[in-house]
């Protein structure tokens, strides 16, 4: 991976700074899947314990320094607030977009970061202080439509994503996360750069806090008079809505997916809440235990309760008596 690179202490509060806006986080896998050769991200919990950890600075300096990777979660269910806005771009004159859309937000005095991947890139960002996530959605959705860049999902197999993916959480939710930028990417064996600042970590940091943050005020400036557009508009139970259950038999996930394949001892198949979302293009995020399919896991950080709720099954609503 060349040279080794260390991270001061100065540019891990940055960088936590910049793109941490909750504890929770994934972790991409060392090795690859046996039989995918995918290095899948999952959740982090304590040994013995069980408990998922919480990100630390110390966790952020070994991303940085590459001894591991992390994905980052764009909400904090809190607040229902972001501290960015990414789209990822992988596919076939990808840049051409990001270049796009980086321009555009250059005219409403808008700096967005282009970073690099493998196929294309990601373009990054950054508010003031955290904004409403669904009011950063409404402005980037509809910037992509009016420039024409398309907007993966809706029968669309390529296209951008934007995160974050949701208007707001419920509790216990996690979205979808994305790769922390500038550590290693396990699967390419590489460090993805931002273009704009050499390829040092201090000057990397320096040239994102340089960048024009985007206020709340500015923000509301961009949308006023819009709406998320109606075709891309997610939809949210009601919190208390009461779930029906329209038979006595016990939920089975299998009967709500479909090409299923075996790999080791699991089913795979795409997972429907990511599917939703407009994500899983491999079909492979979904792992179902084949001696007790009642165990099944998106490794993408879908949630039971999200899988469920995609397939129209939501989780029962305990009432107490």
């Amino acid at each position: 991976m060349g040279t080794t690179i260390k991270a001061t202490a100065a540019v891990v509060r940055d960088y936590g700074r910049l793109f941490v806006n909750r504890g929770v986080y994934t972790l991409q896998s060392s090795r690859p899947h046996p039989e995918s050769g995918r290095y899948y991200y999952f959740r982090p919990k304590a040994k013995g314990a069980g408990e998922e950890l919480s990100l630390t600075a110390a966790t952020i300096r070994r991303h940085l320094e590459g001894e591991l990777t992390i994905g980052l979660y764009a909400i904090n269910p809190a607040t229902q607030r972001s501290k960015w806005v990414a789209i990822d771009a992988d596919y076939a004159g990808a840049m051409e977009d990001l270049l796009k859309l980086q321009y555009s937000l250059q005219q409403d005095e808008v700096e967005a970061a282009l970073e690099m991947s493998k196929r294309g890139g990601h373009l990054w960002i950054f508010m003031e202080r955290p904004a409403l996530a669904r009011e950063c959605r409404v402005y980037i959705y509809n910037l992509a439509l009016k420039l024409g860049v398309r907007i993966k999902g809706l029968g669309l197999a390529e296209g951008i994503e934007i995160f974050p993916r949701h208007d707001e959480l419920r509790k216990g939710e996690f979205g979808n996360a994305i790769r922390g930028p500038l550590g290693i990417h396990r699967g390419a064996n590489r460090r993805y750069w931002f273009y704009g600042a050499d390829y040092d970590l201090e000057r990397q940091i320096a040239y994102l806090n340089r960048l024009r943050k985007v206020s709340e005020e500015h923000l509301r400036t961009f949308i006023a008079g819009k709406t998320m557009p109606p075709e891309f508009e997610r939809r949210q139970p009601a919190p208390d809505q009461p779930f029906v259950r329209s038979s006595a038999h016990e939920f089975r996930i299998l009967d709500h997916v479909s090409k299923v394949r075996k790999v080791g001892r699991n089913y795979v198949t795409q997972c429907p809440s990511c599917a939703d979302a407009g994500q899983d293009r491999s079909g492979d995020n979904l792992a179902i235990s084949i001696d007790d399919p009642r165990k099944y896991i998106c490794w993408a950080g879908c949630t039971k309760e999200m899988i469920r709720r995609a397939v129209g099954c939501p989780t029962p609503v305990r009432r107490s008596v």
